[in-house]
């Protein structure tokens, strides 16, 4: 810029009748607005591999910047394949020097769930934005902690649920919330998978396993999603395995609960590590949304009085479309569509069943 410019410039920016003006050095230090934001993967297992790492080259509003990686074999191997700089590869002891590093916007914390608070933290506090998969924690506490963490450190939380922001799921809420088909009268989902590890944090209890932090999750959201309100209390929930010696000492591997809604609106969920199910049924006064899946990476599609319900696309869009959606929050400073709010809603329902399942009893929310 010529110095005329410059001149001009300042010259447009002095105070009316006060001669005071903005002092040229801050006025250029000001930091240039970014056409996509870097974004850092902390722990590089399937989801990261197989998932977000491709996502993130479709992505128009965001890119990897760097990787967090406890593995030095897996950080040779992603520093070739997606050309990350030296400076931008770190392991859990150096983790805090992410803060030094203009390339990365967002953490994207990818590890167990007994992980994500500190890491979330650590990242909040290394003034960078955060986006957290699910499930968000291990307790409604940490969930709240993750939240104030970020507050104070003026960043922006969002929990990876890509189904919010998944169109098919969009319209089966429409239909919902504008009431197209009536009041809802019921509800009845279940997701599920089987999963024949034995070593996987998802059968570790420490580590957050047990099918209700993994697909129960999928279970609650679609119940409050498809409802359009929120649970008044667990009427009544029961855990259960056929593999004790995969899931240990009581580790739930199918969850059952009925949820109650306001008007007296009642959930049937299901979640299982041990069956391979993917459905909900939506009844309303004037029919019934079917969907099935409701909760895959691709294939997410239904059916309604109102017509189908099927707009497809490949994987890993959903992943793809989720982060361009949370990086254009970030960068226009918008709400994010899955705050963390959203996460501690769902682990206090979480807790919630699991109590009702220890106690026989239901529990209020």
């Amino acid at each position: 810029m010529s110095n005329l410019s410059r001149r001009n410039v300042i010259k447009s920016l002095t105070l009316a009748g006060a001669g005071a003006i903005i002092s040229p050095k801050i006025l250029w230090s000001f930091p240039k607005k970014k056409d996509k934001l870097g974004v850092a993967l902390v722990g590089l297992g399937y989801y990261s591999t197989d998932l977000l790492a491709p996502a993130l080259q479709q992505t128009k509003h965001c890119y990897l910047a760097g990787i967090v990686t406890g593995t030095p074999s897996k950080a040779d191997t992603w520093k070739l394949k997606y050309n990350i700089p030296d400076k931008n590869i770190y392991n859990y002891q150096n983790f805090h020097e992410i803060a030094n590093n203009d390339d990365i916007d967002v953490v994207y914390v990818v590890l167990p769930p007994s992980m994500h608070e500190e890491y979330v933290v650590k990242a909040a506090n290394a003034g960078k934005h955060v986006w957290c998969e699910k499930p968000m924690a291990m307790t409604e506490a940490e969930c709240a902690r993750m939240i104030e963490a970020c507050k104070k450190n003026k960043r922006k939380l969002a929990i990876g649920y890509r189904l919010q922001h998944e169109p098919n799921t969009k319209e089966y809420r429409r239909i919902v919330n504008n009431k197209l088909l009536g009041k809802v009268l019921k509800l009845e989902d279940a997701a599920g998978y089987v999963d024949n590890r034995t070593n996987h944090w998802k059968q570790t209890r420490e580590l957050g396993g047990g099918v209700m932090l993994d697909m129960g999750v999928y279970a609650i959201q679609g119940a409050r999603l498809g409802t359009g309100m929120e649970p008044l209390s667990v009427v009544s929930a029961k855990t259960s395995t056929t593999r004790p010696h995969i899931y240990k000492d009581g580790l739930a591997e199918t969850a059952i609960a009925t949820l109650e809604f306001p008007g007296g609106v009642m959930a049937n969920i299901k979640t299982s590590f041990g069956e391979n199910v993917n459905f909900m049924n939506i009844t309303c006064e004037k029919g019934i949304i079917a969907m099935a899946p409701y909760s895959a990476y691709a294939g997410v599609k239904g059916k309604s009085p109102l017509g189908d319900i099927n707009t497809p696309y490949e994987t890993p869009w959903q992943q793809a479309n989720q982060m361009d959606d949370d990086a254009q929050s970030i960068m226009n400073n918008k709400p994010m569509l899955v705050p963390g709010e959203e996460g501690l809603r769902d682990i206090r329902i979480v807790e919630a069943i699991l109590k009702s399942a220890d106690t026989g009893r239901s529990v209020k929310l």
